[in-house]
């Protein structure tokens, strides 16, 4: 198999997998912890409460543009600093993301994710939308 096609294949598998985990997450705050738990989560934090639904939406708008490869390494970047804040709020609970709470390895591994994900692209399977490329060039 060629390198060009391995890449395309990986890019496109690691996509596709981080953007339906940043669904599942930005899901289960709606429908879990719903929205004005998640909100008092993070006012617990000491973080406004409009950062929740600011992180709501980066992970599902997100997570949907990652699977369909959609502006993926602007999406990807983007989501560096709501991962880097989750690997903040999880700090206290430890190393392994199994700890109470959840710990911090998971989130700070998926941050390290998203940057491969910039740095990879889309990849050739991925939706196309013209306008949108021409827009972002080499973030697309």
């Amino acid at each position: 198999m060629n390198t060009r096609i391995t890449t395309d294949i990986a890019a496109l598998i690691l996509r596709v997998a981080s953007g339906a985990l940043f669904l599942a997450h930005g899901w289960m705050k709606v429908t879990v912890f719903t929205i004005p738990g998640t909100v008092g989560y993070f006012e617990s934090l000491g973080l406004p409460g409009f950062v929740a639904y600011l992180t709501i939406f980066a992970e599902l708008a997100g997570g949907l543009a990652l699977i369909f490869g959609v502006g993926t390494r602007l999406v990807s970047l983007g989501l560096i600093p709501v991962l880097l804040g989750a690997t903040w709020a999880h700090s206290g609970n430890g190393w392994t993301f199994s700890n109470t709470g959840g710990g911090w390895e998971f989130p700070l591994f998926w941050a390290v994710a998203q940057a491969v994900i910039g740095l990879l692209g889309a990849g050739a399977y991925s939706v196309r939308i013209p306008v949108l490329n021409r827009a972002l060039g080499q973030f697309a």
